[in-house]
């Protein structure tokens, strides 16, 4: 069983999930730092008031006993008073904007590069000869094959690389 999971982790993708998870997380700080430190207090600048957390409505009576602030939405909360916090529904849904559109920039990016690179690649007849896409042996015989029956010639390709041997399985 070890021996198989030990296959499993060395999977490529695996490993490229778990950076992409830390990466995530990392970037997820980044974005809640920029949320409560720059754009929520200049939200609340604009509409007069910078701390959006005691924005909430009171549901239910204030015990009696309490007798912490009546504005501290914290406070009340842990005193067991029923109330609608979108003081903080509102932080959460400007760090959700912010890592959606991050996202979305991010992923156009890739697009572009991605077709570019796509484009390049059927652009060029033998991809060993140009440094700036993947090389594709087995596409580069295709390409071959295609240009020959097109040409109406016989199929003289280039001989297919011998894929590597198989290690023996214990």
């Amino acid at each position: 069983m070890f021996l198989e999971f030990k296959k499993f982790i060395a999977r490529g993708n695996v490993l490229d999930l778990a950076v992409g998870v830390i990466i995530g997380a990392a970037f997820g700080r980044i974005v809640t730092s920029m949320t409560e430190s720059i754009i929520m207090p200049l939200i609340g600048w604009i509409f007069g008031d910078v701390d959006f957390s005691n924005w909430f409505v009171l549901l239910g009576e204030i015990p009696l006993g309490y007798s912490g602030d009546r504005g501290n939405y914290a406070q009340l909360k842990q005193a067991g008073v029923a109330m609608i916090g979108y003081g903080d529904f509102a932080t959460q849904l400007v760090d959700f904007l912010i890592i959606a559109f991050a996202l979305f920039l991010l992923l156009k990016v890739v697009n572009q590069m991605l077709d570019e690179m796509q484009r390049k690649q059927r652009d060029t007849m033998d991809s060993s000869t140009n440094p700036e896409i993947p090389t594709d042996p087995q596409l580069d015989v295709l390409k071959q094959i295609l240009a020959e029956l097109r040409a109406g010639g016989s199929l003289t390709a280039a001989p297919l690389p011998t894929p590597p041997k198989a290690p023996p399985t214990p």
